[in-house]
């Protein structure tokens, strides 16, 4: 049984919460699946003070001693994991965004290899777009594979043919949520080859006393052709060598060495 769990960005049980019950049920349909509601607005979660302890040090030292954690290992739980919220100011809300600042330090060091993220964001009039963009690259970044979400336009109450068209954009979502959700974990596109091994070169050129450094290393991230075991085929793997050497080259540009 796969285990997905949606993380609610808004503790009003309205049109987030209407389009996260569709997509369950919805989402049932192709098969036993354990699904979690969870309200961000019920843990307890303290504002990043931007002390940096959890890149340069680790997350265990991070000052805040609040529901991170908890969090945290929900999501290592799960198979599936979706981001729903409205659309506050043409972004996540509040509540989403100090969740996803909480997390930042995962970007750096990805971990949720082999588990699907997708996202709903429910807007009053426009903008959802891009705010499904941002929940697409913030999940990319920590290692989710990202399934396309959708966006829904609703009012308060929301009519009748809002309510059709709601249903209809989370159907498709949830189909294909469900098609990612069972499907292998496949080999690197070429751009996420491209940001892994940047990212590599220049976490080389750090101090060595630095978390990421050490968790590269622990990794074995420094040596391998990816974050994960994969097969890259020859034309990848010449690529990824490629990339690199631009890599070197751009970070002694970077570094003033040129």
């Amino acid at each position: 049984m796969k285990k997905v769990t949606a993380f609610i960005g808004t503790q009003s049980k309205k049109a987030t919460y209407t389009a996260v019950k569709e997509f369950e049920k919805n989402l049932k349909q192709y098969g036993e699946i354990d699904f979690e509601y969870v309200f961000l607005s019920d843990y307890h979660l303290e504002f990043c003070r931007g002390c940096k302890l959890c890149f340069i040090k680790g997350e265990e030292y991070c000052p805040l001693k609040d529901d991170r954690d908890i969090l945290i290992e929900k999501m290592e739980y799960s198979n599936g994991v979706i981001f729903a919220t409205p659309n506050y100011a043409f972004q996540v809300s509040a509540r989403m965004k100090n969740f996803l600042d909480r997390l930042a330090f995962i970007d750096h060091r990805p971990r949720f290899f082999g588990k699907t993220c997708t996202a709903i964001v429910v807007q009053g009039f426009y903008g959802g777009g891009n705010v499904l963009k941002y929940l697409k690259f913030a999940s990319q970044r920590m290692g989710f594979r990202v399934s396309k979400g959708c966006c829904a336009t609703t009012l308060d109450p929301m009519t009748k043919l809002q309510k059709e068209r709601l249903t209809q954009k989370v159907n498709k979502a949830s189909a294909r949520f469900h098609k990612e959700l069972m499907r292998p974990t496949p080999a690197p596109s070429f751009v996420e080859l491209i940001l892994f091994r940047f990212g590599r070169t220049f976490v080389k050129s750090v101090d060595r006393e630095l978390r990421d450094y050490q968790y590269y290393e622990e990794e074995g991230w420094f040596e391998a052709d990816y974050y994960y075991s994969t097969s890259l085929g020859p034309i990848k793997r010449l690529a990824g060598n490629l990339f690199d050497l631009l890599g070197r080259r751009v970070s002694k540009i970077m570094g003033g060495e040129a």
